[in-house]
């Protein structure tokens, strides 16, 4: 396992970050502490998680795996997503940021978090809202850099612009969707990343196991899967291109002697704008061919290859639509 610093932040972290979303959902507590375990002995010292994980669990158990060591791993959590029923129990207000951080240490069994994450875009609460609040929660030491998930390059550097101008805690790391099929980052929030020396953990690196052969048309359809349990994921990699895609890295990672979730991994990670992407699991066994991608280093020319299967994405200001890159592509 190698290491690279957050951004400025001086903090040191695995090339690799564990997400829990799977703690206490589809992985019980005893495989998800395998995993964490499973995870520490590969050599990751990062760790990600939300409060809205499984309704809460994922916090509580991350909590026990790092219990006697807190001081060796960096936590990540989130805050944004809806908790419950209540209409105030999401959002990035004062008022929910300043519950779901007490909420979450007390899950975690910590006194601070490294990286707190606004989880989403809250068109109702004012973006200088947002960093005076998380501005706040650093000075109270219950957190020790603001992080952003899931915003437009325009809503991080207009975030970025007022914290410089109210000398307030600015985004230190951001988290994007990254993936072979799913390279819009590249377009604008990686180079913003570049620009202003922000850390970047990307999630979904394995396209939610469309890039691990798992659906492929030469095998049986799986029972379940992301794809196949959760709406969101089949229309987000639902298109037949995509599959298209998928077949052919596939074929290319057995060509290589690769598994092709450990090749999915080391592609993202061969990003140099990327701190760390971050792998899960429903399992250990699943979970051993995503730390595997660390071991693999890949040259230039096959990462090249590798990313030419794909359709490279419009510049911001090109007018083509993606379908009409496609029908290029496929020329």
């Amino acid at each position: 396992m190698e290491f690279n610093t957050v951004g400025k932040t001086g903090i040191h972290v695995s090339n690799l970050c564990l997400g829990t979303m799977s703690f206490g959902g589809i992985a019980d507590e005893e495989s998800s502490m395998a995993m964490y375990k499973q995870s520490r002995e590969a050599g990751i010292n990062f760790f990600d998680t939300a409060n809205v994980y499984n309704g809460g669990q994922a916090e509580v158990i991350l909590g026990k795996c790092i219990s006697g060591h807190r001081n060796e791993v960096v936590l990540t959590s989130k805050a944004g997503l809806p908790t419950g029923k209540d209409l105030n129990s999401g959002g990035l207000s004062r008022r929910n940021l300043t519950l779901a951080i007490e909420q979450s240490l007390k899950r975690l069994g910590t006194d601070r978090i490294e990286f707190y994450f606004v989880h989403l875009f809250d068109e109702h609460t004012d973006i200088e809202e947002v960093v005076r609040t998380l501005d706040d929660l650093q000075k109270q030491g219950k957190i020790l850099y603001p992080a952003v998930s899931n915003w437009a390059a325009w809503q991080i550097a207009k975030a970025l612009g007022i914290s410089e101008r109210e000398i307030l805690a600015r985004f230190e790391l951001i988290q994007p969707m990254y993936n072979l099929v799913k390279r819009q980052a590249e377009v604008e929030i990686l180079p913003l990343a570049r620009s202003e020396q922000l850390g970047v953990i990307t999630y979904s690196p394995l396209g939610g196991g469309l890039l691990t052969g798992k659906y492929s048309s030469r095998q049986k359809k799986p029972e379940q899967g992301r794809l196949i349990d959760q709406k969101n994921y089949e229309r987000r990699y639902g298109k037949p291109y995509y599959h298209e895609i998928a077949e052919q890295f596939t074929e290319l990672a057995s060509q290589w002697g690769h598994h092709p979730a450990s090749l999915a991994v080391s592609w993202v990670l061969a990003h140099p704008d990327i701190t760390a992407p971050i792998i899960g699991a429903r399992n250990p066994e699943q979970l051993a061919s995503s730390l595997a991608g660390a071991e693999i280093s890949l040259s230039r020319a096959q990462r090249e290859q590798i990313t030419a299967l794909t359709i490279e994405p419009p510049s911001p200001t090109d007018h083509d639509s993606e379908e009409d890159l496609f029908k290029r592509y496929k020329k």
